[in-house]
């Protein structure tokens, strides 16, 4: 399996939703929501995975293609994860933290990913020799302990709210006053990324799917960090720094087992 090629296709993908998303970014496009007001969609999302399954069906047809947007087609060995806008909700209000996500797995395992930044122009992949951005080796390196930490989270989620507000709140509340800093950004997959990079040092999500993190759990992994939870699954998922005191943190109480 030629998984330099397979990266390949991936920032390929990615980039391919690069111009459009730039162009739009900060025109405040119509919003229209998906299962709820909290999970907005724009044309522009929709655009944008139509792009990405374009380069993917041609440079690796045969494939099969789980995108947020236009579901699961497809059938092979090879299954892509597409998210064309992880933080739509940043996106359409002109917020600058949002990315196209795109990953790769052959029969059931992870073996590439790219997460690209088209505001900043960074583009973090992952692959055979490591983790990168922008062609620069990442080091998952950071904090050991909370008191000196930057948690980056999307919990509490309103779901995670509705479902059982006082432990939620309370759980919340655990890691305000037991890290340094907690920030709430809006993308899993850039969050991840950041957790790679070692410019934040550890990232926490409830209820992610796996277009969602796919490709940032791989970038944590391969840079030298710990991702826990099931990215090809979704769900629950915890990621740090390499030399991140776990065991002592608030965070181990909700590590996926």
């Amino acid at each position: 399996m030629d998984v330099t090629g397979l990266l390949d296709t991936a920032a390929e993908a990615a980039r391919a939703a690069g111009p459009r998303l730039r162009k739009a970014f900060r025109t405040r496009p119509g919003v229209s929501t998906k299962h709820d007001f909290h999970d907005p969609v724009t044309e522009h999302d929709r655009a944008a995975e139509e792009s990405i399954r374009a380069v993917i069906d041609s440079r690796a047809p045969g494939s099969v293609i789980v995108g947020e947007e236009g579901g699961t087609t497809g059938s092979g060995e090879l299954t892509w994860y597409v998210d064309p806008i992880d933080g739509t909700a940043n996106f359409a209000a002109g917020l600058p933290f949002f990315c196209v996500s795109v990953a790769v797995a052959v029969r059931g395992e992870l073996m590439a990913g790219v997460v690209y930044d088209p505001v900043r122009e960074e583009e973090f992949t992952a692959g055979p020799d490591g983790a990168r951005c922008n062609g620069a080796p990442l080091r998952s390196q950071g904090a050991a302990r909370d008191r000196e930490a930057v948690l980056l989270s999307s919990f509490p989620t309103p779901a995670d709210v509705e479902s059982r507000a006082d432990a939620a709140l309370h759980r919340y509340g655990r890691f305000l006053t037991s890290f340094a800093a907690v920030r709430k950004p809006g993308s899993a997959a850039l969050m991840l990324a950041y957790v790679a990079a070692g410019w934040a040092d550890a990232a926490y999500g409830t209820r992610s799917k796996p277009w969602d993190v796919a490709a940032g759990a791989l970038l944590v992994s391969r840079a030298g960090g710990v991702y826990l939870g099931d990215p090809l699954a979704g769900g629950d998922y915890l990621a740090h720094v390499g030399g991140f005191d776990l065991r002592a943190s608030a965070l181990a109480e909700v590590a996926p087992h």
